[in-house]
C-alpha cells in the first residue's frame, strides 16, 4: 500500500510522504536536479532503514525490530519494482489524498499488530523510551520539516499538498489504531469473585467493586469499574461472558485518565516478573 501510494500518487504529483519516505522523496528530487543524479525513492528508505534498524535492534528489541525492517525493505523493493506512474493524472488534490489515504493504511496495520513500519516510528519509539518525549511531537517537527523544505525548494503549492496528504494519513491511522483510545467497562455481575479472578488471570488491570442490587428481583450483586485500552476489548468481554453469561456491560469512552494505568511496555515487564 505504502509503494503503491507512492508511486502512484505522490512521487508523481512532487507531494512529500511523512517521516523517512518523505525525506526519501525530497532526497532523490535533490539529488536529481542539483547533481543529476537518478537514485529511486526505494533505495534511499532502504538506507536510511539500515541504520535505524540497527539502532532498533539495541534499544528496542529483536521482534519489534524485525517485522518493522522487513515492512520497510518490503517497502522498498516494491517502490523500486513498481513502475512510477500518475493514476490521479494532473490533479493534485487527488493525488495528495488517496497518497495520504493509502499511505495511513500501510502505516496503520503494522502499528496495529504490534511492529512499525520502520524509519521515524523506530527512532520515535526509542527517544520515548530513552528521553520521556512523545511519539507525536517527534514526528510532527519531522513532517514540519519536510513541508518546509517542499515549500522552499519545490513550491508552496507543494507544501500545501502536503499538508493535505499527512492530515489524511493521520487520520487513516488514528482510525485504523486505536490501541492509544480508553474504554470504561461497568460489569454488573452477580458472580463477583469468578470474574474478578478471570479478568485478572487475562489483563493487567485494576478493578473497583462497587456493591450493587438489581431493582427487579432485588438481588444483590456488584458492579465492577475496569479502564482498559480499545485492544483488550475482545478479551474482557470473552472472559466475562464466559465466566457469567447473565452479566451486563456497559462501555464508555474514556477521555483521559490520570493516575496509574499500565501501557504495554510497563504490562510487560510485569508479565517478566512474575514469571521469574
Amino acid at each position: 500500500m505504502s509503494a503503491f501510494a507512492l508511486n502512484a500518487f505522490l512521487i508523481p504529483g512532487n507531494i512529500f510522504s511523512a517521516g523517512i519516505n518523505g525525506v526519501s522523496q525530497i532526497l532523490s528530487l535533490l539529488l536529481k536536479n542539483v547533481f543529476r543524479l537518478t537514485v529511486n525513492t526505494g533505495w534511499l528508505i532502504l538506507l536510511f532503514n539500515i541504520p535505524i534498524g540497527i539502532l532498533g535492534w539495541a534499544k528496542i528489541g529483536r521482534g519489534f525490530t524485525i517485522y518493522s525492517f522487513l515492512t520497510s525493505f518490503l517497502t522498498s523493493f516494491l517502490a523500486i519494482v513498481m513502475p512510477i506512474q500518475s493514476v490521479a493524472g494532473h490533479n493534485p488534490l487527488l493525488s495528495a489524498l488517496f497518497g495520504g489515504i493509502l499511505t495511513g493504511i500501510g502505516v496503520a496495520y503494522p502499528l496495529k499488530y504490534g511492529f512499525s513500519t520502520g524509519g521515524m516510528d523506530i527512532v520515535a519509539v526509542v527517544l520515548e523510551k530513552t528521553t520521556g518525549k512523545t511519539i507525536g511531537t517527534l514526528m510532527m517537527v519531522t513532517n514540519s520539516v519536510i513541508v518546509l523544505i517542499a515549500g522552499t525548494k519545490f513550491g508552496w503549492e507543494n507544501a500545501l499538498y502536503t499538508i493535505i496528504s499527512i492530515y489524511a494519513m493521520s487520520r487513516v491511522v488514528d482510525a485504523i489504531h486505536t490501541r492509544h483510545q480508553k474504554l470504561t467497562a461497568f460489569i454488573v455481575t452477580t458472580k463477583t469473585n469468578e470474574v474478578i479472578d478471570g479478568l485478572h488471570d487475562t489483563l493487567i488491570r485494576g478493578i473497583t467493586i462497587m456493591p450493587g442490587e438489581g431493582s427487579y428481583k432485588r438481588r444483590p450483586g456488584s458492579v465492577l469499574m475496569v479502564v482498559i485500552s480499545r485492544y483488550e476489548l475482545y478479551e474482557l468481554e470473552h472472559v466475562v461472558k464466559s465466566v457469567d453469561p447473565q452479566s451486563f456491560v456497559n462501555l464508555v469512552n474514556t477521555i483521559d485518565i490520570e493516575g496509574n494505568f499500565y501501557d504495554e511496555t510497563e504490562q510487560l515487564k510485569v508479565r517478566n516478573q512474575s514469571t521469574h
